[in-house]
């Protein structure tokens, strides 16, 4: 009989079990946070963990212990990976296919959360350029690395219910910025991808999924002032429904759990072209103001494809 798993399961517990000697696992976003106990979950099952990264010199400090692990089982290096720079993204794909060294599984990690209006490198809107724009382009370049059985795991959020992606103003250059909403869009686009990259690659043995980590405090929220922090803590347990729990912040090893179990523990089937929270396959939110489930409309295969056309339009480059 299989494991039930749910809120407040750990990467370790999810993993139990498991081992994952010979897989090679791609892990972006390692210099803090998810990232960091998402490599370190899966490298102490034997996992050999390539963590991609902006800033090299902070995740050699931030996954000292990683690697420290990786002296006596799986494996672990470190990768240049700045997804705000289209450059950066390609030459981190370019270096990596020439390696020629298959991947079982890239965890699509990384990510910006509210940040003041700003631009990427290419000038798009940093949280869509940054969340969606520079994973879009870097996973379609390996994607040809992933083995048939493969998966692509994209963290999105909770928060993809603040708003749908916007094909016609993607930068807000005629609408005001709204950080949650530019947040929202940028999340909602990371479920979309998930979508079309399944329909796309399934036939292949390659599935693709979207989750939603929880609530955790960590460096992801440095934009958030406490006091808006507090607001929507408010407006969620607000939302919440009488008989459900409130709101409770998860710890970084529960909130790594959903990515670990989307990768490797559930059936690819079960989560192709899904998304999932709390370690399970969430169900479609009929009422937007609750905070659990998914909006229709970032599960929708047609806003899907639209989405890939409009971000290959924006990135000039096609993906087969």
């Amino acid at each position: 009989m299989s494991k039930t798993f749910g809120a407040k399961s750990t990467t370790d517990e999810v993993l139990e079990g498991i081992d994952l000697t010979g897989k090679r696992i791609l892990v972006t976003g390692v210099s803090a946070g998810i990232g960091v106990e998402t490599a370190r979950a899966l490298v102490a099952q034997g996992a050999t963990v390539v963590g991609a990264a902006r800033d090299l010199d902070k995740a050699r400090g931030a996954t000292q212990a990683v690697a420290e692990l990786a002296q006596t089982k799986g494996g672990f290096e470190l990768i240049e990976l700045d997804l705000a720079s289209l450059t950066s993204v390609r030459a981190a794909a370019d270096a990596l296919n020439a390696a020629g060294k298959p991947f079982d599984v890239v965890i699509a990690n990384a990510g910006v959360m509210m940040p003041p209006k700003g631009t990427t490198a290419d000038g798009f809107e940093t949280q869509f350029g940054t969340n969606h724009l520079g994973h879009f382009v870097f996973v379609n370049r390996i994607a040809g690395l992933l083995k048939p059985g493969g998966r692509l795991v994209n963290l999105s959020s909770a928060g993809h219910r603040y708003a749908d992606v916007d094909l016609d103003d993607p930068n807000f250059e005629r609408t005001p910025y709204d950080p949650g909403i530019g947040y929202g869009r940028s999340k909602t686009a990371n479920i979309l991808f998930a979508v079309e990259f399944d329909r796309r690659h399934k036939a292949n043995g390659v599935r693709a999924t979207a989750v939603h980590p929880g609530g955790i405090q960590t460096e992801l929220g440095r934009h958030m002032t406490p006091e808006s922090m507090r607001a929507m803590v408010d407006r969620i347990n607000r939302n919440t429904p009488p008989d459900a729990p409130a709101f409770e912040w998860k710890t970084i090893p529960q909130g790594a759990a959903t990515s670990v179990w989307a990768a490797v523990v559930a059936p690819a089937d079960l989560v192709g072209g899904k998304y999932c929270e709390d370690c399970h396959v969430a169900e479609l939110a009929a009422d937007p103001t609750v905070r659990i489930g998914v909006r229709a409309y970032a599960l929708d295969p047609e806003r899907a494809k639209a989405l890939w056309a409009k971000s290959e339009e924006m990135v000039g480059e096609r993906f087969a």
